[in-house]
């Protein structure tokens, strides 16, 4: 995978792209990542990237001469161009597991008061990692970078892992527990020490839909649910009680438990 990231402040990539994930991608030859600083497509000798806005206001706006030139000279075949705005759609594991699949992609970093509204004729897609503010498109590329290589096949030392990390397969994950087996009072659940693999398999299973309910309920109205969860969200519902029904909200998760 090639991925471009186009900033006026290259340098905040610097360390992120030399440690850890990021950093063994980058050796091991499975992404190649490029940061090109928008002021070098300049053509004036302040090396301008912004101007005042037409109609007023206060700010500056990012000027589209800089960023056309950029992304033409860099462009492939196929490239997804990535504006990273507010008004994008809200950024999930679903569309990282989207943008891992694609050859190229090059991310714009907006900074400002905005981006000339002329380079979305150049856009592909919009993303936004939140509804909130930050000063640039910076961060947001870097999360999104981190998020979209480490699902790149040679990349994480177990693959497996990846299959159980939270919002894979639309649940949260199920508790992890280490050595000591006992500490302060806090022990190990049992199940775990039995060495029963279908009893470890469905005690997870049960943990993660638990979890799920009780703190992100409205991912089990999208989550691709078995029978075996439909059963196990059942004993749940019995053994929380009110706590679920009532006080978070209890979600109808495509049929009702009651109805399968």
């Amino acid at each position: 995978m090639k991925i471009d990231i186009i900033t006026i402040f290259p340098e905040m990539f610097e360390g992120p792209l030399n440690i850890s994930i990021l950093k063994r991608a980058r050796e091991r030859g499975i992404v190649e990542i490029n940061i090109h600083n928008l002021r070098d497509y300049t053509t004036d000798k302040h090396r301008s990237v912004d101007d005042y806005p037409y109609g007023g206001g206060s700010g500056m706006v990012m000027k589209p001469e800089p960023i056309f030139r950029c992304v033409r000279t860099i462009k492939e075949e196929n490239t997804e161009v990535i504006l990273l705005t507010p008004q994008g759609e809200v950024y999930n594991q679903k569309i990282a597991e989207e943008l891992s699949k694609k050859k190229h992609l090059i991310f714009i970093c907006g900074r400002y008061e905005g981006i000339d509204e002329r380079v979305r004729n150049i856009v592909t897609r919009e993303i936004s990692i939140g509804d909130y503010i930050l000063s640039g498109g910076e961060l947001p590329a870097l999360v999104i970078l981190d998020s979209i290589v480490r699902l790149l096949p040679g990349v994480v030392g177990d693959p497996n892992s990846l299959k159980e990390e939270s919002f894979q397969g639309g649940l949260l994950e199920y508790p992890q527990y280490t050595r000591p087996r006992e500490f302060e009072g806090m022990e190990v659940p049992e199940v775990l020490l039995s060495g029963n693999h279908e009893k470890i398999r469905r005690w997870r299973r049960k943990e993660a839909l638990k979890r799920t309910l009780l703190k992100r309920p409205d991912l089990l109205e999208k989550a691709n649910l078995t029978e075996e969860d439909y059963i196990l969200l059942k004993e749940l519902e019995e053994e929380l009680g009110k706590e679920v029904k009532y006080g978070f909200n209890y979600p109808k998760c495509g049929k009702g438990i009651d109805e399968k």
